[in-house]
């Protein structure tokens, strides 16, 4: 006569990363390696939080370094637009255009618009400093990109696996408090397709009615449990049950 545990699972976006979370998620078993079942369910959370807080701040230093990168050769990349009155001429002005090494003479340019002319100043050595800084953002930006993601799918792969074993946690840790020692549940994974979810969430509140009348009679509303979003905010039902949406990376 145990009771009946519930995770119901959504998915709608297939990912290309290391760990692909529908084949994880349905074929869920405990990581004893990492989170060891002989430790307290305090220490154990603990070893996550720790694990998550590392990642979090590794993220946003590596954000960071991104973000600067892209500011910089944004900077640059503007200064190549507009008019030839305020532009770079890093591309337009070439070597020998110029007079060089001469005691007697300098190179005078001029931008010649329709009605005025603008005398322009410009420095080869600086224009060929500017060419280079420009390059090398270019090339280090496209090595830094491919580092950054490799990071992201490896590290979204190892805590999307840490948020899978919180949901556990979480289903155990109600389960016991709402029915007792000893354990005596049964969890199931529902995978339920979207236009038949309410209609499944009215037929669980029927049949589970008994265990708690009050829940049982509020509205049915599958939810979206994001982890940092909507924390304590889980909708109560007669029986246990969280959901776990991995579309979590959906533009729509």
């Amino acid at each position: 006569n145990g009771w009946l545990v519930l995770v119901f699972f959504t998915h709608d976006l297939a990912l290309d990363i290391s760990v692909d979370l529908a084949t994880y998620v349905t074929k869920f078993q405990w990581d004893r390696a990492k989170y060891p079942t002989a430790l307290s369910l305090k220490t154990v959370t603990e070893i996550i939080s720790k694990q998550v807080s590392q990642v979090e701040i590794e993220l946003k230093s590596r954000s960071t370094a991104y973000n600067d990168m892209k500011a910089k050769l944004h900077g640059l990349e503007q200064k190549k637009e507009g008019s030839l009155q305020t532009r770079t001429l890093t591309g337009i002005v070439k070597k020998e255009d110029l007079v060089l090494n001469s005691e007697y003479l300098t190179t005078l340019l001029v931008v010649v618009p329709r009605s005025v002319f603008t005398v322009r100043e410009f420095n080869l050595e600086e224009a060929e400093k500017q060419r280079q800084e420009m390059s090398r953002l270019i090339a280090d930006k496209k090595e830094q990109y491919g580092t950054f993601v490799r990071w992201l799918k490896v590290n979204f792969s190892e805590m999307f696996v840490a948020w899978i074993h919180i949901k556990a946690l979480r289903v155990f840790t109600e389960s016991v408090l709402r029915y007792g020692l000893p354990v005596s549940f049964q969890t199931l994974l529902l995978q339920p397709e979207k236009k038949h979810a309410k209609r499944l969430r009215e037929e669980l509140n029927s049949l589970f009615r008994d265990l708690d009348p009050t829940a049982a009679a509020s509205k049915p509303d599958m939810g979206v449990d994001i982890p940092g979003v909507n924390a304590g905010q889980q909708e109560y039902y007669s029986y246990i049950c969280y959901s776990i949406n991995i579309s979590l990376l959906d533009s729509s």
